[in-house]
């Protein structure tokens, strides 16, 4: 097994959830060990109804913006708050995703690095299929188009 393949297998995965998100959390920490990557816990740590979704996806998303983790998973009520602050982070590149097809397209094509999940809108069965989506899925590197697109979406990112 090469280096890039064991890092693959071996990936530190950052999470957060805050209330809305809080009810999946135990059946995606099981899920990322289960597949054999190390989780990096970003809370919350117990449900609290009154915390605020920058709290947890802020920490995540700064995880992977200075390579502490892979891959970030964020789960919020409905994904859209979790999904808006990642993306304010330069290099961290995060898709709000409610269906298999795009938590494995974000990857392969666009590089997509924090999966944003919305906890009322898919249930733990759905929640399982996508985390696992997300985190098998690699970057189609030998493809010029989708390398040709990343480089385009980072000089926006760097001129904005």
């Amino acid at each position: 097994m090469d280096k890039i393949e064991k890092e693959r297998r071996n990936m530190k995965i950052a999470i957060g959830f805050d209330h809305g998100g809080f009810p999946l959390k135990k059946d995606i920490m099981k899920i990322i060990s289960r597949m054999g990557h190390e989780v990096l816990d970003m809370g919350a740590y117990e449900n609290d109804p009154d915390d605020d979704f920058p709290d947890f996806a802020a920490p995540v998303a700064k995880a992977v913006q200075d390579n502490t983790a892979k891959k970030g998973i964020i789960v919020c009520g409905s994904g859209v708050g979790a999904n808006i602050v990642a993306n304010k982070f330069k290099g961290v590149r995060a898709g709000l995703c409610h269906d298999t097809y795009s938590a494995a397209q974000g990857v392969k094509h666009d590089d997509m690095n924090v999966l944003c999940l919305g906890a009322r809108v898919v249930g733990a069965a759905l929640a399982e299929e996508l985390v696992i989506a997300f985190i098998e899925a690699k970057l189609e590197s030998n493809e010029d188009r989708f390398i040709r697109r990343l480089d385009k979406v980072k000089k926006i990112e760097n001129n904005e």
